[in-house]
């Protein structure tokens, strides 16, 4: 420091970065969207939605499956050049306009508070750990600000999902969490695409990072209720349940929540019946719900949406509606509180496809409300088919679960 410079009292000083904090202009979003159809009608849409005054940062695509996601991608990358783009199809999107299917959603971020980069892998052979240390990478590519966080988009019918958070884990370690989640198709029919800069793909992975000078938020909560006593998984392997307690899984199942042990020979009517009673896989800090997406009657096994580890706790679950509209509350007070006095200025929504069928068309509706009232700011997301949360530990991937990301 020059001796005829004075020294910035720290008072002045703390007021001076509270007052960037809260500049506006420093740290922005915004969100386009659009009913139509038609990819190049529906982009110009989204995109006049934006009223774009500055070049972003990032662009966060999500798109319904019936669109042609590669020509969404390149009309985007022609329409804002330059900028980095993630994005994917859903079961189901979100925005600042409530839930909608068939739609087309754009998220902006832009400002000097917000540093980002993107990066994409393919799936090979199912290996999708090494695609998501691969597409992590792309952490290295910025300077860090105050916080730092990892999105993450794939495929949601290659593999074990939760390999997504291990190989993440693995490339940036700690400090720095992720949140994310699979995207959908129709019905199963249509396959997950996901887009990265320009062009769109299925069995891969992308990934943003967002580094920001002020907090970030993440929330976490399913609104699931634990049924019982605990019980040792005894065997299972990848997303199958062979035994818990040394009995088989199907029949621990049925017979403690009082079911026929006939009802997996009926598969409608045993999705149905398992829609709203996933499994709790007991982690460090929390239990995360294991969708029961299939059983084989013969067997006597059950399949989940994924890995429930062998030697671990696990109990059965149980909710409603009800339940499931809790579990916003936590999530936003979750995403919120971290962000101390500042206010939201965006936040991505990930909900999982199970919920709706929970919640119903009025509970989805009054979710996104709920949502929407409490955090009062530009949002973006989708309905998943798998949710990524990692804020501590190596583990991290949810079914049935509703996670936000709420950026200051």
């Amino acid at each position: 420091m020059s001796i005829d410079t004075p020294a910035t009292p720290l008072l002045d000083r703390t007021t001076s970065v509270t007052a960037d904090l809260m500049d506006p202009r420093r740290r922005w979003t915004s969100v386009g969207h659009s009913m139509h159809p038609d990819p190049a009608a529906a982009v110009d849409q989204a995109i006049a939605c934006l009223d774009l005054a500055a070049t972003p940062e990032l662009l966060l695509v999500f798109a319904a499956p019936s669109m042609d996601s590669g020509a969404v991608a390149e009309l985007i990358a022609a329409a804002v050049p330059g900028v980095p783009m993630i994005g994917c199809t859903t079961a189901g999107e979100v925005s600042s306009a409530g839930q909608s299917d068939g739609s087309l959603i754009i998220m902006a971020l832009g400002g000097d508070g917000f540093r980002c980069a993107t990066a994409s892998a393919d799936i090979v052979d199912g290996d999708i750990r090494t695609a998501a240390a691969s597409a992590a990478r792309c952490v290295g590519e910025v300077d860090q600000l105050a916080s730092t966080v990892l999105v993450l988009l794939l495929d949601g019918s290659a593999g074990d999902q939760g390999d997504v958070v291990r190989g993440a884990y693995d490339t940036v370690g700690p400090a720095i969490p992720l949140v994310g989640g699979c995207g959908g198709g129709i019905d199963g029919q249509l396959g997950t695409r996901l887009l990265h800069d320009g062009t769109s793909a299925g069995s891969r992975v992308v990934a943003a990072v967002i580094t920001s000078e002020a907090p970030i938020g993440i929330g976490v909560a399913h609104g699931w209720r634990q049924v019982g006593e605990p019980m040792v998984v005894t065997s299972s392997e990848h997303c199958i349940v062979s035994t818990l307690d040394e009995a088989p899984a199907l029949d621990v199942y049925l017979a403690r929540h009082d079911a026929s042990p006939d009802l997996a020979d009926d598969p409608e009517a045993f999705d149905l019946f398992a829609m709203s009673r996933p499994l709790g896989v007991a982690r460090r800090e929390r239990t995360e719900a294991r969708s029961i997406i299939g059983a084989d009657p013969v067997r006597r096994t059950l399949h989940t949406g994924a890995a429930v580890p062998q030697g671990g706790i696990a109990w059965l679950m149980e909710g409603d509606e009800d339940s499931a509209l809790a579990a916003v509350d936590v999530a936003c007070d979750e995403a919120l509180g971290s962000l101390g006095d500042l206010q939201a200025r965006g936040l991505l929504v990930f909900d999982c496809g199970s919920r709706r069928g929970v919640l119903g068309p009025m509970g989805i509706v009054a979710e996104i409300d709920r949502v929407l009232d409490r955090t009062r700011c530009p949002a973006a997301g989708l309905y998943t088919y798998g949710e990524v949360a990692r804020v501590s530990g190596s583990n991290g991937f949810h079914n049935q679960t509703l996670v936000l990301l709420a950026l200051a």
